[in-house]
């Protein structure tokens, strides 16, 4: 199976976390390519190879902020009208998408990612605390990504206030620093024909690597790629 991760953005180590995503895509039998030219990797969805697409970018306008001046020369993006199609056209056709992180910032301007991902982050409400240690914890939901699995101690960014779409499942939730209550951070969704995962956690190799995290990270991608051979506990 093969994975395209659109990747690169502002204020994480992309190369080192892309590499590290990849590391464990490929343990759950993966062929994993980093693309983080946004609108060349949506192209290469045409020619029918990818299983999953991954979504692990900081990619967004960035206007409104001046704080993000500095970066707009290089980094403040907005998908076009071809991109939104393939990427909504290889989900909605069947094609696995597993959101990672950042990927609920990207893409503002296009209300049908929200659809799409399950959940965005709201310019001005969306906030979260300082990387640091969090409480992950099950939610009532049951699935067969985490049916077997249990609640772990993660050091990570936990996203707060995020807009979700109608028919999300949260999987998931976590607590850190000052958050009143929980967030959700694992849900699943379906979008068309396509299986979609968004974890919210990854800030770094740390997280990624971190053992409970790993496996989540592995069961999800397969389920969202409809592999359901060989692996456990992710059938339905």
């Amino acid at each position: 199976m093969r994975t395209l991760i659109l990747s690169g953005g502002i204020r994480h180590d992309f190369a080192d976390n892309a590499a590290a995503l990849a590391g464990q895509l490929a343990a759950a039998g993966f062929d994993p390519e980093i693309e983080t030219d946004i609108e060349a990797g949506l192209a290469r969805l045409e020619d029918g190879r990818y299983a999953l697409l991954t979504v692990m970018a900081l990619r967004w306008r960035m206007d409104g902020d001046a704080k993000y001046a500095p970066y707009r020369a290089e980094w403040a993006f907005s998908l076009s009208q071809k991109g939104r199609a393939r990427l909504g056209g290889f989900v909605g056709s069947g094609g696995g998408l597993f959101g990672f992180h950042t990927a609920c910032l990207c893409f503002d301007g296009w209300d049908e990612w929200r659809n799409i991902l399950g959940g965005v982050w709201v310019w001005g409400r969306s906030w979260h605390p300082p990387l640091g240690p969090a409480c992950v914890t099950k939610t009532a939901e049951a699935h067969p990504l985490t049916d077997d699995l249990g609640g772990f101690d993660i050091v990570d960014e936990v996203y707060s206030g995020l807009s979700l779409a109608n028919g999300v499942r949260p999987l998931l939730e976590a607590r850190a620093g000052t958050m009143e209550r929980p967030e959700p951070v694992l849900w699943v969704h379906r979008y068309g024909e396509g299986r979609v995962v968004f974890d919210a956690l990854g800030h770094n190799r740390a997280s990624i690597e971190q053992d409970n995290h790993a496996e989540i990270i592995r069961r999800a991608a397969r389920w969202a790629a409809g592999a359901v051979d060989g692996a456990p506990g992710i059938s339905a």
